[in-house]
């Protein structure tokens, strides 16, 4: 049985958006780094790639900017301006065209976004700089 870590829920990305994750991976040779990601939504499919633009290896995100065009329907570097397909992360305009984004296998289990058999580190990276930081809402209810 695969090991499953779920990274949000389904509801958490809009059709047409992208939402950005640093999470930790470790290391074949041990230790970790950060493993900036991506995941993506059309309708009910969901994509994940490696928040890395193949130009210049920057995240995609690096510029503070939207990682997605105005009508959600394409990926862009904010930096170079390189477009990506929002399903299949082939670039087809910019720097870097007839490159891809590396994808990541997402697996959908009771409405949460996963990884499968991914070797993350315990550390999430969330102390890491990320240019799309938002300050978290806690709700508190009672009965």
């Amino acid at each position: 049985m695969s090991t499953l870590f779920a990274i949000c829920t389904t509801y958490e990305v809009e059709d047409g958006g992208a939402r950005a994750f640093v999470l930790q991976r470790r290391e074949p040779e041990g230790g970790a780094k950060p493993w900036p990601i991506l995941v993506t939504r059309k309708g009910n499919n969901f994509y994940g790639f490696e928040n890395v633009c193949p130009h210049e290896g920057v995240r995609l995100d690096k510029q503070l900017g939207e990682v997605m065009d105005d009508e959600g329907n394409f990926l862009k570097c904010s930096q170079h301006g390189a477009m990506f397909d929002l399903d299949s992360g082939q670039c087809f305009a910019g720097p870097c065209q007839g490159k891809a984004l590396t994808a990541i296998e997402l697996v959908i289990d009771d409405g949460d976004i996963c990884l499968s058999d991914i070797d993350l580190d315990e550390e999430d990276g969330l102390d890491i700089d990320d240019p799309s930081d938002t300050v978290p809402e806690v709700h508190i209810t009672s009965d």
